[in-house]
């Protein structure tokens, strides 16, 4: 089994994206809560929208890239931009849905899921977590589903809903690691746009299978989608997979969790919810957790280039 991959330091600019990731990321469930349409149309429209604002820049931009993606040396990693798409789009039709099967709190509780996936996926792949990272992640999802208030149901719909919500934190951890090995070799643009592309596609199949209207909405609910559009998924996703570059797919799914205290905030500062004082303790937790798996992934890193401060021949440059 071998160790976590050596990578470049975390620079100012990579930890100033992660920032701007959270907070963005943060908005989304408020923003869901008001949009006046079903969130299977709401994932596809911040995709496609997404993909109108980044394409015409990617293509412009990076057209020999896209060309070795396509019928290159790089195919094997445009495969991996593409199955990302595929495992995005997986996560927004099984999560999104279980929150009509299942409670909200229990959804997103079980959703928290993905650092576990995470790091059982880093194992899978022969690499060596160390012992605090583990523990982070588990205090760090202990403390999510407290946050929740999860109340967890015994019914056949809730349990449906219970098991999507689980396989909505197993597609959004394998996006993250498929990302993750894109990311070695694949620009940001030209990453998110095949990604976003793929994703979009696959929900526009779903929606119009399932009878999923994709309009008709009033301006306040398209409003939200711009906003959702702008902040979730370019400042959010997009940031997510810039980050990639230098820091772990398990690091960036347990900082994900940092959506819930986030979105506590904007929900009591925007639609007046305040927060039940019970999901205190678990919002703590949930911090000390994230705080955890990052000293303790820096400190693996610095002690990695001690080591050996030698970069492999092998290996593929590193591009923004």
């Amino acid at each position: 089994m071998s160790p976590e991959p050596q990578r470049p330091p975390l620079d100012l600019l990579t930890g100033g994206a992660l920032a701007l990731a959270v907070v963005a990321v943060s908005s989304s469930a408020p923003l869901i809560a008001f949009a006046a349409a079903p969130a299977l149309a709401i994932a596809f429209w911040r995709n496609v929208l997404a993909l109108a604002v980044l394409g015409p820049f990617a293509v412009a931009r990076r057209r020999t890239e896209f060309r070795s993606l396509v019928s290159g040396v790089g195919r094997r990693d445009g495969m991996f931009c593409v199955l990302s798409g595929v495992a995005l789009a997986a996560h927004f039709a099984t999560w999104m849905p279980s929150a009509k099967l299942t409670s909200v709190a229990a959804a997103t509780a079980l959703v928290a899921t993905q650092p576990v996936w995470q790091g059982l996926i880093a194992r899978a792949q022969g690499r060596r977590l160390p012992a605090g990272v583990w523990a982070g992640i588990g205090v760090a999802v202990v403390g999510a589903v407290l946050a929740t208030g999860a109340d967890f149901t015994v019914s056949a719909e809730a349990f449906t809903g219970d098991l999507l919500a689980v396989a909505g934190g197993l597609f959004a951890a394998v996006y993250t690691a498929l990302g993750e090995r894109a990311r070695v070799t694949v620009s940001t643009a030209t990453y998110t746009t095949i990604c976003y592309g793929v994703c979009g596609l696959i929900l526009l199949v779903v929606c119009l299978v399932g009878r999923v209207p994709l309009g008709g909405f009033d301006t306040e609910t398209w409003l939200a989608v711009l906003a959702l559009v702008a902040g979730a998924q370019l400042l959010g996703h997009s940031m997510f997979s810039y980050a990639l570059r230098r820091i772990s797919a398990t690091t960036v799914s347990v900082l994900i969790l940092l959506e819930a205290p986030g979105a506590a905030l904007i929900g009591w500062a925007w639609l007046g919810q305040l927060p039940d004082p019970v999901t205190l303790p678990g919002l703590s937790l949930l911090l000390v957790g994230v705080a955890v798996v990052v000293l303790s992934t820096a400190r693996t890193a610095r002690r990695a280039r001690q080591v050996s401060t030698a970069v492999p021949a092998d290996a593929a440059p590193l591009r923004d």
